[in-house]
């Protein structure tokens, strides 16, 4: 694998992990939501990935694989439903419907996705370096 499908290969990583990063914050941000139906109520988004093996990324050893988002799915698990009587959004049961998202989960997984990213970065920063001793060789 040349050090160019490296440079590639993770900036294919780093924008499937910051569409992560993304969908992980809208999550939280609507973890609160209330809604006095079960459809209305926030339904939790993740990215599917992919991988991906393209001619862009062969070279004489090999195909090398990058990674993509293919779509966001949405979770299929029910909302949370609640008794408050008192709430403005409460149906006539005095039920309200809060989204089925798990805040400790959801910052478990982009505490990850952060990880992913720093690690993507990382290498292609080595790459980088390697190619500039490579140039620096020809002095």
């Amino acid at each position: 694998m040349s050090l160019f499908n490296i440079m590639a290969v993770s900036a294919s990583a780093l924008e499937a992990q910051s569409v992560r990063l993304n969908t992980i914050s809208s999550n939280l941000a609507n973890s609160q939501v209330v809604s006095s139906t079960p459809e209305g109520a926030y339904q939790a988004r993740y990215p599917v990935f992919e991988t991906m093996l393209q001619d862009s990324f062969a070279d004489a050893d090999g195909a090398a694989a990058g990674v993509r988002v293919t779509e966001i799915f949405q979770s299929t698990l029910p909302p949370r439903q609640e008794f408050a009587p008192s709430h403005p959004l409460a149906n006539e049961e005095g039920y309200i419907y809060r989204s089925n998202i798990n805040p400790v989960d959801e910052m478990a997984n982009m505490i990850s996705a952060s990880r992913s990213y720093q690690s993507s970065i990382e290498a292609m920063n080595t790459a980088k370096q390697l190619i500039q001793r490579t140039i620096t060789l020809g002095r």
